[in-house]
């Protein structure tokens, strides 16, 4: 009713205004789209919004060469979108480590290679999670040669211990060689070959293939009883103070 209000000239100009916007895209986009252009690549080609695209747009046919083309094409996209978020989490992590590394390295400046303190707190707690504590004796067993070589180090210098009076042991999978393993482990502690005089194999394992950066675990056995109750009470009294118990 209110239009009657209005003029005819004033009505024309209204509806040319409303109509302004995008109509004269129009007939360009539905070419496109009759060519096979996907509606992502129209709309981002003319500007034009996806919901007045998908109303201009959704009686033009398409040909099968066509839809194969265009389903093809959106597979590839996909496959570049994956590729894209694995490159920028990648990204993400190696900014994330060396952020970590960073606060780290800022953390070690503080801490004195020779304070015996601390040396001595860590490796009690060290022996606390790793060490021998039903045998007696001072022992510990582990895969990684750096935990290793840490336990013999800390012994050196706060127990002037002798390293080569330690025994070895090896513990290894059916597929591994035994006398290869051995001199790893002997280069890895720079101990002598001699110092190694146990080695067992889990038969069990047969069949079975070893990832190649695993060398099996090798045991320390420092036979001296006085080291291992030290740390195992240094490490005690150490958790009890930090969580507050006497």
């Amino acid at each position: 009713m209110w239009i009657n209000q209005f003029d005819d000239s004033y009505y024309r100009c209204y509806t040319g205004y409303m109509k302004s916007k995008w109509y004269e895209l129009k007939e360009k986009a539905t070419n496109l789209r009759k060519r096979g252009f996907s509606m992502g690549k129209i709309e981002h080609s003319l500007g034009i919004p996806r919901s007045t695209l998908s109303g201009w747009l959704k009686n033009v046919k398409l040909s099968k060469k066509q839809k194969k083309l265009l389903l093809q094409a959106q597979k590839n996209g996909l496959v570049s979108a994956r590729e894209k978020a694995a490159q920028w989490h990648h990204k993400e992590k190696v900014e994330r480590f060396l952020k970590t590394e960073r606060k780290v390295e800022q953390t070690l400046k503080k801490v004195s290679r020779d304070d015996k303190i601390i040396l001595d707190l860590t490796l009690a707690v060290l022996y606390m999670g790793e060490g021998f504590k039903k045998t007696i004796g001072t022992g510990i067993g582990n895969s990684d040669p750096l935990i290793l070589k840490f336990f013999i180090t800390a012994l050196q210098k706060n127990y002037q211990f002798d390293k080569f009076q330690i025994k070895c042991e090896l513990h290894l999978r059916a597929d591994q060689n035994p006398e290869r393993i051995k001199r790893f482990w002997a280069r890895k502690l720079e101990l002598p070959l001699k110092n190694f005089t146990y080695i067992t194999v889990d038969k069990r394992t047969n069949g079975s293939k070893t990832y190649p950066s695993y060398k099996g675990v090798c045991v320390l056995r420092c036979g001296n009883v006085d080291i291992q109750r030290r740390l195992m009470l240094l490490s005690q009294k150490y958790f009890e103070k930090v969580i507050g118990e006497k």
